[in-house]
């Protein structure tokens, strides 16, 4: 069971790992100018926001997190609708997307669970055609509200279980929410270095040529490794689901990460420069995120009453 002491602790080695991760980073460009490290760097950056944001939350206040994760949802969201080719038509139902962000952290602010977890794949689901059904007629009507909701369940809904942690269980949300962002970012980065170094067998060439089955066989080991290495001291779980968690935040992140590879891959065919803009924007930056946060918040929340 992590104490006030144990996670100020914990905060204080990440960031001295973030620390000297960020060293290590900046001898390897240097030593090493030919291999591409963008991705790592990104990685470090997000680690960075993240730490600060959370290390806010646990020493002060929940509703900070909540807030800087309302506008990380929403410029992930203004960045795939940039992705989307759009007709004029498209701008209202955007703007209903746009508005139903803040409603969603709303329900998170309460603590009303039952709205969070409905209001986006049932709710907006439903009611989102009406804005581009009025006088806007038939014509890619399909594409454009799919594409929408698809945004908003993996932009918005997604990323907003990042926010409920600390509101579902007040005593361990923080130390959850650390717990789960570091083997997210720790699982990306060794998958990414790995098939770098290591890779041979491509998973999906064409959309993410960075990502093989050895790189996420190495971040799988390593990522279940530091689950065990961590949980003790971020989270009341058991050491069955310590290791559970490791193997689930890997396989998740994974997925994550792989989707909106072809997703962006699928959307930005034929445009290089917004292909080349995204590698560095928010997307790539929380695709993994985007999947781990829901799937480790219901898998905790089935099996523990703390939440």
């Amino acid at each position: 069971m992590p104490s006030m002491n144990s996670t100020l602790w914990t905060l204080v080695i990440i960031l001295i790992g973030l620390s000297t991760a960020s060293v290590v980073l900046f001898i390897l460009q240097k030593v090493q100018p030919n291999k591409n490290f963008h991705e790592v760097r990104l990685r470090s950056q997000t680690w960075w926001g993240m730490f600060v944001i959370f290390s806010l939350a646990t020493l002060f206040n929940p509703v900070v997190a909540l807030v800087s994760l309302m506008v990380l949802s929403f410029f992930a969201l203004k960045e795939y609708f940039s992705m989307i080719k759009t007709r004029k038509a498209d701008r209202r139902l955007f703007l209903w997307a746009y508005l139903a962000i803040p409603i969603q952290f709303y329900w998170i602010y309460i603590g009303w669970y039952g709205m969070f977890i409905v209001f986006i794949p049932v709710y907006v689901f439903l009611f989102l055609p009406f804005p581009r059904l009025l006088r806007k007629g038939t014509v890619g009507f399909l594409h454009s509200v799919s594409s929408t909701q698809w945004g908003l369940m993996l932009m918005v809904f997604g990323l907003s279980h990042l926010g409920y942690y600390q509101f579902a269980t007040p005593v361990y949300g923080a130390g959850l929410v650390l717990f789960l962002v570091v083997l997210t970012q720790i699982n990306d980065v060794v998958q990414y270095l790995v098939s770098i170094y290591a890779g041979k067998r491509k998973v999906v060439p064409t959309a993410n040529p960075n990502l093989t089955w050895e790189g996420f066989a190495g971040g799988l080991i390593v990522t279940t490794a530091a689950s065990m290495l961590l949980y003790p001291y971020l989270t009341p779980l058991n050491p069955t689901f310590g290791f559970f968690s490791g193997v689930l935040i890997s396989l998740s992140g994974f997925l994550g990460s792989l989707t909106i590879s072809v997703l962006k891959r699928d959307l930005l065919i034929g445009d290089d420069t917004k292909a080349e803009g995204a590698k560095v924007g928010y997307l790539s930056r929380v695709d993994s995120l985007t999947y781990t946060s829901p799937i480790f918040f219901h898998v905790i929340r089935y099996f523990f009453d703390f939440m």
